[in-house]
């Protein structure tokens, strides 16, 4: 094992001290040298760093009112930056001061970007760099692509054809699409072309049951790391989450997060707060995948959405957050989608909803693809940024006292034909979908593998599509959701992992939901423990074999046979959104109104109903112990807790149904202060 030794000799200058020179010994710090990887398209001239804690306090001096620079601070790593003609050097996550506290014991405040002459090799770059002993990770930057092919575009929908197809079924909701999402609802005997092809009855995630008991909650956030989300869409506006304090796209940072005017999400490719759904190289990919979770229930338009409510019931669906990787030609560096990641969960996301990855590692070269990392150790290596990123999702979003403790990270697993999904949604943490085509069998383009979790609906052109013609009236059994064209709403069918994973992401966002109306409290771990285990098996329809036009659009292609029994045990087992529902009833524990924390003389409010079943429709009584301390009140389900002076004590809640729950308040000057600088 290698390791680095470093002496740090400091000026009093630099520390603000007097002007006569003071030498300080920096303790010895011996570490392994981090691993340097240079992978296939690296960005020239741009590494991204990461510090030991002991070096936290010196880049604070540094960076104490500002975020970027173009030197350190560190003078070993200075002089280096010096040899690089490094021009910038930057925090890679800007400050947050209501999540500072947690993002520094993460240690995500010691990731820094640095920009240096592109004519210096970057493998020479890492290696003096890696040298430091102050230095314990260093990665490449590198733009991410759309693991979906931008040039294939989706079928625009005839919506004269749902209202006829609708007229012939009993559904649950009104909305005319309904009756072609055969993902939500399979009940066979739709006609996909194909005479060797077949839709088998419940080949669905199983909303039919599901919408009996819950059609969603607007408390449960899915971030959506895709292109952005069309934000006025007609089918989609009253569920995108609204960040209530920003003004739409403007230059001014509001709430202090750190981003401008973010209203409904972020734009990470562009930098900016303006979510962009109509570039001419946009393909409605992400309102495509932010219908399925999302779309309005029971308006009387377009298409239903897994969690998306009941509009004619006044029962609001779950929120959609764009955060925005790819628009247009524009696509987002591994540091931007890191800080996407963790914006979503600082931001109050509990679903990372993600349509993309690197390719599979056996995705064929021949095909055009260029194959991917080949395991978690090789993937964590490569991004540790990243797979930092995605740890603080998992542990940060939700919250101990909400509805779950943690984030629910949802992959796409590819669609190279590969038998090894695709990372990062390979990664063990994460719940990595597969797709299936309407009669239980694997979709002919999905990877797969061990790695599957889950498999969902994600439609199947190349075994449903007619050989040869480009389906202007069918949809090749394919996925319908809401869409964008031209720059004007519109619905329309896609295929691939890509629409498959969002059902799963559907699916979550309706159990949190749930539990939510249950008012259970989840850790995140426990629910994609329930997720994954309340599927079905779908390996008994993998015994023969399909037909396949690959690329079947073209003229004259000839049918692939596929063998399915290459895929028993390597597409997990079918979401069911029902059977989820009915685990969630006797999950996790009763929700508890969480402590106060208050400082004298100002006000905390807490909205009881969230933490007490049919909360809304309760009275509330509450008393402190000790009103020289904090008192209380109650207005219609709020709680006001009022700071008096320092100290503790406890408030009693009892509710008109005979619940009773005890908080402990703690009454101190700066409580809403962090302290962190």
């Amino acid at each position: 094992m290698k390791k680095n030794s470093l002496y740090i000799t400091l000026l009093g200058l630099a520390l603000g001290a007097c002007s006569d020179e003071v030498t300080m010994l920096q303790p010895e710090l011996e570490q392994e040298r981090p691993e340097v990887n240079v992978p296939i398209e690296a960005m020239e001239g741009e590494l991204l760093i990461k510090f030991v804690p002991e070096m936290s306090d010196l880049l604070d001096q540094t960076f104490k009112s500002r975020t970027r620079g173009s030197r350190s601070g560190i003078p070993s790593t200075d002089e280096i930056l010096e040899i690089l003609g490094a021009y910038e050097f930057e925090r890679v996550f800007p400050v947050d001061a209501r999540n500072e506290e947690r993002t520094r014991e993460a240690g995500m405040h010691l990731w820094y970007l640095v920009k240096f002459d592109k004519n210096v090799d970057l493998k020479v770059a890492m290696e003096k760099l890696s040298q430091l002993g102050e230095i314990s990770k260093i990665q490449c930057n590198r733009t991410l692509h759309k693991a979906f092919n931008p040039v294939k575009r989706p079928l625009v929908a005839e919506t004269a054809d749902f209202v006829k197809a609708y007229r012939s079924m009993d559904l649950p909701f009104n909305d005319p699409g309904l009756s072609k999402q055969w993902g939500y609802i399979n009940r066979g005997g739709y006609d996909f072309e194909q005479e060797w092809a077949t839709s088998i009855p419940g080949c669905d995630v199983g909303c039919e049951e599901a919408w009996k008991k819950c059609t969603g909650d607007p408390s449960v956030i899915v971030a959506v790391m895709d292109e952005g989300v069309m934000v006025d869409h007609p089918d989609l506006v009253d569920n995108i989450w609204v960040n209530e304090t920003e003004i739409y796209g403007s230059d001014e940072d509001a709430d202090g997060n750190g981003y401008k005017g973010d209203r409904y999400g972020y734009n990470f490719a562009t930098n900016r707060g303006y979510i962009s759904a109509a570039g001419s190289n946009d393909t409605g990919h992400g309102t495509h995948v932010a219908g399925t979770i999302a779309a309005v229930n029971n308006n009387g338009i377009g298409v239903s959405g897994i969690a998306g409510g009941d509009k004619a019931k006044g029962e609001k669906g779950v929120k959609i957050m764009s955060c925005q990787i790819f628009d247009d030609n524009h696509l987002a560096t591994l540091a931007l989608e890191a800080k996407a990641i963790k914006y979503a969960a600082d931001n109050g996301a509990v679903v990372l909803q993600c349509s993309w990855g690197y390719n599979s590692a056996l995705a064929n070269s021949i095909m055009g693809f260029t194959p991917g990392p080949a395991s978690e150790k090789e993937w964590a290596a490569q991004y540790p940024l990243e797979k930092e990123a995605f740890e603080y999702f998992l542990h940060n979003a939700g919250s101990p006292n909400g509805v779950i403790d943690g984030g629910v990270v949802v992959f796409a697993a590819g669609n190279e034909y590969a038998a090894m999904p695709a990372y990062p949604g390979a990664y063990s943490k994460f719940v990595c979908v597969g797709a299936l085509s309407a009669d239980y069998t694997p979709a002919t383009y999905t990877d797969y593998g061990v790695e599957v979790d889950l498999s969902a609906p994600g439609g199947d052109g190349d075994y449903y599509g007619t050989p040869g013609a480009d389906e202007p009236n069918g949809n090749g059994g394919m996925i319908l959701s809401t869409l964008i064209r031209e720059g004007k709403p519109t619905y329309g069918f896609y295929e691939g992992t890509s629409m498959a994973c969002p059902h799963v992401s559907g699916v979550a966002a309706l159990g949190i939901s749930y539990a939510a109306k249950l008012r259970r409290h989840l850790k995140a771990e426990e629910f994609v423990q329930m997720l994954v285990a309340s599927s079905e098996e779908i390996d008994s329809y993998f015994n023969q074999y399909k037909k396949s036009h690959y690329n079947h659009t073209s003229p004259g292609t000839l049918p692939t046979i596929v063998d399915l029994n290459a895929y028993k045990g390597k597409m997990g087992r079918i979401s069911k959104v029902d059977k989820l529902l009915a685990s969630i009833e006797n999950a996790g524990t009763e929700m508890k109104v969480p402590n106060v924390y208050v400082s004298p003389e100002k006000t905390v409010k807490i909205d009881l109903a969230r933490y007490f079943v049919g909360g809304e429709t309760l009275t509330y009584t509450c008393k402190s112990a000790d009103e020289s301390v904090a008192g209380v009140s109650v207005e219609a389900t709020q709680m006001v807790v009022k700071g008096v002076k320092n100290g503790h004590t406890t408030i009693h809640i009892q509710t008109s149904a005979g619940k009773n729950q005890t908080v402990t308040v703690t009454v101190r000057d700066n409580a809403n202060d962090n302290g962190w600088m």
